[in-house]
Parts: C-alpha cells; structure tokens; sequence
C-alpha cells in the first residue's frame, strides 16, 4: 500500500499548488450555497432539512467532477510524464488507484467545506442529522463514480477538452436512466423489469435511495461495482495506450 500513499499524497499536493484547486472549491461552494438558498426555495420551504442541497448535487458534479477528472490521465499522456510514471516500482493498480483516490479526496474536502449550510439548518431548526449524514455519504459515493468514468476517458486521450465533453455526456446518459420523463416513457411500451433495470442503472436513484435516510446494501453495492467497473477499464485503456 506504501507506493498508493506516496503517489495519492503526491497527486493531492499538486491539486494545491496551482490556482485551479481553490478556483473549483470556490465555484463549488457559492454554486452549493446558490442552488440551496435561492433556487431550491430553502427559506421558502419552511423545514429544516437539507433536501434542497443535496437535490443538485447531481447536476453540480456532472460539470465539475469532469472538469477534475479530465487531466488525471489526458495530462501525463500530454506531457508524456506516463511513461517516467510507469517506469517507477509502482504497478498499474497502484497507479490508477493513487491518482483516483486523489482526486477523490480533493473532491471530498470541497464537500466538506459545505458545513456551514448544515451548521444553518442545525441553527435554524431540528433536522435529521442521520439523514444528513448519510446524504453527504451518498454524494461522496456518487462523486466517486462520476470521477471513476472521468479518470477512464482522461486515459483515452491527451486532449482534456475531450476528456470533457466525452465525461460529461456519459454521466449525464447515467444520470437520464433514472430521470422520470425516462422511466415512464419506456414505461409505456416495456415491461416493467426492463424499467426496473434502466433505474437500477441510474445515478440518481441509488443516490435517492440513500438520501432518504437508509443504507442500503445495494446501493453501496452498485456504486463500488460502478467505481471498480471503470477504474478497472481505466487501467486496461493506459495498458492498450502505451505505446501511443
């Protein structure tokens, strides 16, 4: 495990050297704090929970965890730094697995810098704070996954642009499955196992699930399947990319 830590602190030290950390963390939080406060209508609701925060977190991450992800890989293939990577005593697991838990943890601290609107709440009323808890762990798991398919595609290619735009638009294909203009529209000719199955596909529906309050062993379940699912095609792609 030695050569993970090495290489996640290394990633997560080069996120704060440079601007681009504390301009993401900034844009993150005043996106957070607008969509709860303002367009989610929290005053206006008159409960004390945080339904209307976590209720964007979906759309926030379909934007900014592809902006994250899209130079994990796209950069060093750039750059050509994946060749002195791959060389160091550090297998490819080691390596996909230091960069992606990284990038996590990066994620992870902007979430957590959103305390205050919990503090808010807790001030401004009596909320379920288990069900709060377990929506930020939700929103963890899902950031991961959101991540995980980024950090795929970045491997792919060296244009982070790219990376981009092709995250984004897978994400939000995972995101559509559980949306219910799409359910009900392939509720109309399909079975409902079929239906089933496309929810069960969805981001939103396993992070809506554990935003209730409970945790359920299948949405954790499908979210590490999910991570492991692309960080294991993250590592073929860098493995069929080598001599690009």
């Amino acid at each position: 495990m030695n050569p993970i830590l090495v290489l996640f602190r290394r990633e997560l030290r080069s996120y704060f050297i440079t601007p681009v950390a504390y301009v993401f963390i900034v844009i993150f939080l005043l996106l957070a704090g607008s969509f709860t406060f303002y367009i989610g209508g929290f005053y206006e609701r008159g409960q004390a929970d945080l339904e209307p925060f976590f209720n964007f977190h979906p759309w926030l991450y379909l934007f900014l965890v592809p902006a994250v992800a899209m130079r994990l890989w796209a950069e060093e293939r750039k750059s050509g730094t994946i060749e002195l990577l791959l060389t160091l005593p550090i297998t490819m697991w080691q390596a996909v697995l230091g960069k992606f838990l990284a990038a996590w943890a990066f994620i992870g601290i902007a979430l957590v810098l959103t305390f205050p609107i919990w503090i808010t709440v807790n001030y401004l009323g009596d909320p379920d704070n288990g069900v709060i808890f377990t929506s930020y762990l939700g929103s963890l798991l899902m950031a991961g996954a959101f991540l995980a398919i980024g950090a795929c595609i970045s491997a792919a290619t060296r244009n982070q642009v790219i990376a981009f735009i092709l995250t984004v638009v897978v994400c939000f294909l995972f995101l559509l499955a559980g949306y219910p203009l799409v359910l009900d529209f392939f509720r109309a000719f399909t079975p409902h196992v079929v239906v089933d199955a496309i929810s069960g596909l969805s981001f939103l529906t396993h992070f809506a699930a554990i935003s209730k309050g409970v945790i359920d062993l299948r949405d954790l379940i499908y979210f590490a399947l999910t991570i492991g699912f692309w960080l294991y095609a993250n590592a073929v792609v860098i493995d069929l990319k080598k001599a690009d």
